[in-house]
């Protein structure tokens, strides 16, 4: 596997671009055998250094005259493009430089006049073997003489790519098919060339849940925007192997990078077009988050916390410890990890008066025997103001079922809301150590713990 920093279009080329790629390609768990970053056989890897090759190929075009300067400005090209439009045909260009005289056209750029290099598209069918959609031809009726060196001097995509594959040694290129209409003319220069064509496939597109091509409106859609949302490499390097490619059998879809490797053929990828469905990639994301080691997904869900101000930038042992039952509670509930500052606000952020004016938990409170329990569970803790423990709770909670005759939800979802402002959410035995250890942290938001809660609780609602 080669990677290649593809920078002739200079305006949208610059070193940090370069630096997140590299970046994104490795935390997506990608390597590489040859690179920029590692070197090669066949260095330079990035074309902006590799001018030199372009020019001479093209010069060798020209001589064998398989491609022909253009001396055309862009306002005739943009005459003979308003033309075709307006007769309903697909532009083609004309050839008509084409059609000079090779020594008039070399005393025209020795002079100084400005030329690009068009590539003579043969008058046969083009034709090459895809992997995926098999035999493909292409009429050369239909296809311009390409521009392969600009006015400029600067070479372009299509003409670069094929330099760069063959000195390369490229034997296959796999790609999306919207590049499917470039290889025609990809095919051309390597026949001009007199180099053998490489294996082509081309992947189905990847298509947003409106079945419209995918976009930024359809949400994240690059490697970094994964990252920061929370998804791990290993559910995103997972699910994108699983679009347009099926594995043999076809029900499994968790694999390992691994057991990926070893399973994908190109035989089995489909030229149908994908729908990308995040709440797919999300169910497999929550699987990665609850299969992987507690002390990763503490590392990873660190950072989100630090950023909505509810943990220290530079956590002490206690604080790390605690923080990781507080991430064992939540994570497991997560699509992914920024929603962990969410889900913590029954943690971090209680609000009495918001418990008791939500439709919901006013359904369990005014709940026949919901008084009674909170009125028990209210006297029961403040008698001896010891510190909750789960030991304790549970003896107070069955004195509670004993005095009120009180069971199951309409026990415990009372006792609930006062707790976490909600009739539903965690384990009691695990909820309440967090949050009375969280209660003697110094953290930069305040948690409230059992006692607290329960006094803030009562003198919202008079009890």
């Amino acid at each position: 596997m080669v990677l290649r920093i593809e920078d002739t279009d200079v305006e949208r080329s610059e070193e940090r671009f370069e630096g997140q790629l590299l970046a994104d390609l490795k935390w997506l768990g990608l390597d590489w055998d040859e690179g920029p970053d590692v070197g090669g056989q066949y260095a330079p890897y990035r074309q902006s250094d590799r001018l030199h090759l372009y020019r001479e190929q093209a010069e060798r075009l020209l001589r064998d005259d398989k491609a022909y300067l253009c001396f055309c400005s862009q306002e005739e090209l943009e005459r003979e493009r308003a033309q075709a439009q307006a007769s309903g045909q697909p532009f083609v260009y004309s050839g008509k430089c084409g059609r000079l005289d090779p020594a008039e056209s070399q005393r025209r750029r020795e002079a100084g006049e400005a030329a690009a290099i068009r590539l003579r598209i043969p008058e046969h069918p083009i034709r090459f073997h895809d992997i995926v959609r098999g035999s493909v031809e292409f009429s050369h009726e239909e296809i311009s003489d390409p521009i392969i060196v600009r006015s400029t001097g600067m070479p372009v995509y299509n003409y670069v790519v094929v330099v760069d594959d063959a000195l390369m040694e490229i034997t296959h290129v796999i790609r999306g098919d919207d590049h499917l209409s470039n290889t025609p003319k990809q095919v051309a220069l390597y026949e001009a060339l007199d180099w053998p064509v490489p294996e082509f496939a081309h992947l189905s597109t990847i298509l947003g849940a409106d079945r419209e091509r995918l976009s930024k409106r359809h949400g994240a859609t690059s490697i970094a925007n994964f990252r920061e949302m929370g998804v791990l490499p290993e559910a995103l390097m997972n699910y994108l192997a699983l679009l347009g490619w099926a594995p043999s059998g076809g029900t499994r879809e968790i694999f390992t990078p691994e057991e990926l490797k070893k399973e994908f053929s190109l035989k089995r990828v489909t030229p149908s077009p994908a729908v990308f469905d995040m709440e797919k990639l999300y169910w497999l994301n929550r699987h990665y988050i609850k299969q992987g080691p507690p002390e990763r997904i503490e590392r990873l869900a660190e950072s989100y916390f630090v950023g909505a101000g509810l943990l220290p930038e530079n956590p002490d042992d206690p604080t790390r410890a605690w923080f990781g039952k507080v991430v064992a509670l939540l994570a497991p509930s997560v699509d992914k990890l920024e929603q962990l500052p969410q889900r913590a606000a029954l943690i971090f952020h209680y609000d009495a008066a918001a418990a008791l004016a939500a439709p919901d938990n006013a359904e369990v409170l005014n709940g026949p025997k919901s008084k009674d329990v909170l009125a028990a569970f209210a006297g029961l803790v403040e008698s001896d103001h010891a510190p909750m423990t789960t030991e304790r709770f549970k003896a107070i909670m069955n004195e509670v079922k004993e005095k009120t005759g009180a069971k199951g939800k309409e026990l415990f979802h009372p006792v609930r809301i006062v707790f976490t402002g909600s009739h539903s959410g965690p384990e009691f035995d695990k909820l309440i150590p967090i949050l009375e250890e969280g209660s003697q942290l110094d953290l930069p938001q305040h948690v409230l713990n059992t006692q607290e809660r329960l006094a803030a609780f009562c003198k919202a609602c008079g009890i």
